[in-house]
């Protein structure tokens, strides 16, 4: 075997003085060598968790700062304290405390990626170092505290000890980082700051350095334990949309999903959706939609008046991949006792990113039962000829950004026209979502588009303001077409008040 020897080698001299021969003395070195690697890992690694220590993580983050500059991409500092941690040590003991610091050097080093920096700066505070964060600082920001949430849910699993077991949360201070301009020391003081000021607030949570970012890391967070609130209060409800032809009469409706927050009122559904779709409330609260919305075609089916009116419903990407999602569809309609030929599914463009066969699948069992489909804000992004082909649908919805300039921008118009082109040479109907001025609707109807939705017609009302308005588009036994000029005054155009 190969190993490190020091070799000394001595000459002996005769009588004469001259070299007769040479003595070698070989020092075994192993241990030795062994020793001086250990003492150069202990420079640079914590002994207790083996996680690199101050002196590693302040050489890491120039590097870090010299790569942001270069690439223009963003980093982060996370710095973490366990709370209460003096507490642990008087009641178990140093040694199981210790055991407790292990167990975090273990869970952080599992939740983030290889290119990622752990370290143990000393005592009961950890450092997180993010490399490769996006260029937007706000998208950043927006990842730094992704990973944070993370950080906080696993931290705070029960810690198993001898004869013990161990509640912990921690507080975390995010610094971010972009170019090699920013002093390594004070970036560690700025996520330090953050930390303890994450601790004033009441420990168990993150805090931004930047006073901008923690505002809206704040407000997101108070903005996400409301939504859970709401979702057990039943603070949601449904407002509805007309959808018009081109004799004014409505043939139907969007369910539009509001929320009435208790001190906010209406709160804008641009503030929350994006949230619900995160943390995956757009499940429950999802199926709530499609389940009042089969209740009210149901109510509708039993006035004449309103039988013939379909209702569209929004249905999130996560929501239709959900694995219960067709039997969640076919439930709510056979518990409602609602018509499906009457309901609508407007899927987005989005929803074609992954898995298509699996989409069509699901859209044959579900429209096998007589509900309709819907492409929503088509031509924003996604679309594949390919697959618009051989999707089971029935609709497409010209998306409102194209109608609001349709008037003067020729490539708004030009698409318009080409979705109703399209549309037709499919089979398929068309609607236009977003009109409001009567100029628009006379450019649509001049391309081939004779059903609309917007502001021209109706704002988005409450199930009794909706009806209300229904009904004065109503004509009993209308069957000769006249154009919406020559019908009876309140049957066409009624805006209601802003």
């Amino acid at each position: 075997e190969i190993f490190p020897v020091w070799l000394s080698i001595t000459a002996v001299f005769d009588e004469q003085n001259t070299v007769s021969h040479y003595v070698a003395v070989f020092s075994d070195l192993t241990q030795r060598k062994a020793a001086e690697r250990r003492i150069d890992h202990l420079a640079f690694y914590d002994p207790l968790t083996d996680l690199p220590n101050r002196r590693l993580l302040l050489d890491r983050l120039q590097h870090a700062l010299i790569a942001s500059t270069r690439t223009g991409r963003g980093g982060a500092l996370l710095f973490i304290d366990l709370d209460n941690f003096k507490s642990l040590n008087d009641i178990v003991g140093r040694d199981q405390a210790d055991l407790v610091l292990q167990q975090v050097a273990q869970r952080l080093a599992g939740c983030v990626r290889a290119s990622d920096t752990v370290s143990r700066p000393g005592s009961d505070e950890f450092v997180v170092m993010l490399e490769d964060l996006s260029e937007d600082g706000q998208e950043a920001a927006r990842q730094a505290e992704s990973v944070g949430e993370k950080l906080l849910a696993t931290l705070s699993h029960v810690y198993p000890l001898a004869g013990y077991t161990h509640h912990s949360t921690v507080s975390i201070g995010i610094a971010l980082f972009s170019d090699r301009q920013e002093v390594v020391d004070e970036l560690i003081q700025r996520a330090e700051s953050a930390m303890h000021h994450a601790k004033r607030a009441g420990r168990d949570t993150l805090c931004f350095f930047n006073p901008t970012m923690q505002a809206v890391a704040t407000a997101r967070a108070a903005l996400e334990a409301s939504l859970h609130e709401a979702v057990q209060k039943e603070q949601f409800l449904l407002h509805f949309q007309a959808q018009v032809d081109s004799y004014g009469r409505v043939i139907g409706a969007e369910a539009l999903l509001r929320w009435q927050h208790p001190e906010r009122g209406l709160v804008s559904p641009t503030e929350f959706i994006p949230l619900l779709e995160e943390n995956r409330l757009i499940l429950p609260i999802g199926q709530w939609v499609l389940e009042s919305a089969c209740d009210r075609l149901a109510a509708w089916a039993t006035r004449p008046e309103l039988s013939g009116l379909t209702l569209a419903v929004n249905v999130s990407a996560r929501q239709f991949h959900d694995d219960a999602f067709v039997d969640h569809v076919l439930a709510a309609l056979a518990r409602s006792g609602a018509r499906p030929q009457r309901l609508k599914l407007e899927l987005t463009e989005s929803l074609l990113v992954n898995d298509v066969q699996e989409i069509i699948t699901k859209m044959a069992i579900i429209k096998a039962k007589g509900v309709d489909f819907s492409l929503d804000d088509f031509g924003t992004g996604y679309s594949s000829l390919s697959y618009l082909k051989r999707l089971p649908l029935d609709q497409l919805k010209i998306d409102q950004s194209f109608i609001r300039n349709i008037l003067t921008d020729p490539n708004d118009a030009a698409i318009s026209k080409m979705v109703v082109v399209l549309a037709e040479s499919l089979g398929l109907a068309v609607i236009a979502e977003g009109v409001e001025t009567e100029a628009q609707r006379d450019i649509l109807a001049g391309q081939g588009c004779h059903v609309y939705q917007g502001y021209l017609f109706s704002r988005p009302l409450p199930a009794e303001g909706f009806e209300e308005f229904a009904l004065r588009s109503f004509i009993p036994n209308y069957s000769d077409h006249r154009p919406a000029k020559d019908l009876p005054p309140g049957t066409v155009n009624s805006r209601p008040p802003a």
